[in-house]
């Protein structure tokens, strides 16, 4: 590249049309977030940052002290620009109104503050994960609708990857973009322009310790993608970190796919559709992939609920479409 892009001067340059100025400058200050986190995430072990804040989220898990401080700094960020009608975090049993005093905006953000958060005392890259969606009715302040809306009507996803280095990848259905921190100059570069999945595909990344809990359908795929069955597989290597945004984010840059099946004792899977599957789902598509749960594609589900499960199959369509028809065939 001839020229050093800014995030902030990419986001610019390549708005849609559609996009006003508060869209455009709503990017940013997600961007701006990110620094925060990036900053505390970095120096997590020399600050009292680290391990349990003695709460359980409404997922039911025990939250992380970084886990509050994302979920916050997001937030704080974000409510008083005038750019939101409302926010949704998976932190929260609710919707986060934006406070009276401040203008309401014309998008909603619904977001995970910080994704892998079981990962943060071992030094394990972790990260953000958001979704933009265009308020319902525009003249309304903000209601759990605007954001109980399918991945499809999406207008913007993206994440942020807190790990040897920090980065931001973002796509507004113009192809997916990747901006990498200079912590010298505290600004975003682009590194990784129009990323697109590359075939064969390098990996798949699943956890093998779940092999019993899972249907017969799903047990033969995971065979499959070892090169037994058939052996029509292509030829991959395992790889799982436990944290969904690193291994979305090295099987986007490497070709594979990432499985979170149902269980047993989960029938409804456990990645949540709102926060997690959906704005990924956007991405990976924008990237040439697809996402699905294993009987259709996940941006064409119909959010009931702030924090729906989804069994999750995701990465390189030919993938994405042979667990598909092993679920069929059971079906």
């Amino acid at each position: 590249m001839s020229k050093i892009y800014t995030i902030e001067r990419f986001i610019l340059e390549h708005q849609p049309e559609s996009a006003k100025g508060e869209f455009t400058n709503l990017l940013y200050d997600i961007a701006l977030a990110a620094k925060i986190i990036a900053h505390k995430t970095n120096r997590a072990g020399l600050v009292d940052i680290l391990g349990r804040a003695g709460a359980i989220n409404i997922q039911g898990e025990e939250q992380q002290k970084l886990d509050v401080y994302a979920d916050e700094m997001i937030f704080r960020i974000c409510d008083h620009s005038g750019r939101l009608c409302v926010m949704a975090s998976e932190e929260q049993e609710e919707i986060m109104h934006i406070p009276e005093q401040f203008e309401k905006g014309s998008y909603a953000l619904v977001y995970d503050p910080l994704d892998g958060s079981s990962n943060i005392d071992v030094n394990v890259s972790i990260g953000t994960i958001f979704g933009i969606y265009r308020a319902l009715d525009w003249d309304l302040r903000g209601r759990e609708e605007d954001v109980l809306q399918p991945g499809r009507d999406l207008v913007a996803a993206g994440y942020v990857l807190y790990g040897s280095s920090t980065m931001l990848v973002y796509s507004t259905g113009q192809g997916v973009h990747g901006f990498t921190l200079d912590p010298e100059l505290g600004e975003f570069l682009l590194s990784h322009q129009n990323m697109r999945l590359p075939a064969p595909p390098a990996y798949y990344s699943i956890n093998h310790a779940y092999f019993q809990r899972w249907s017969p359908a799903v047990q033969s795929y995971v065979r499959w993608l070892q090169g037994g069955e058939d052996g029509s597989a292509p030829v991959m290597s395992s790889r799982y970190i436990g944290s969904l945004v690193a291994d979305f984010h090295r099987n986007l840059l490497r070709g594979g796919i990432f499985c979170y099946p149902a269980e047993e004792n989960k029938p409804n899977g456990k990645i949540r559709l709102l926060y997690e599957a959906g704005p990924l789902a956007y991405l990976i598509e924008q990237a040439g992939g697809y996402a699905s749960n294993g009987r259709g594609p996940i941006l064409d589900i119909q959010p009931t609920d702030l924090h729906q499960r989804t069994p999750l199959f995701i990465g390189n369509r030919s993938l994405v479409d042979m667990a598909e028809k092993f679920v069929a065939e059971e079906d």
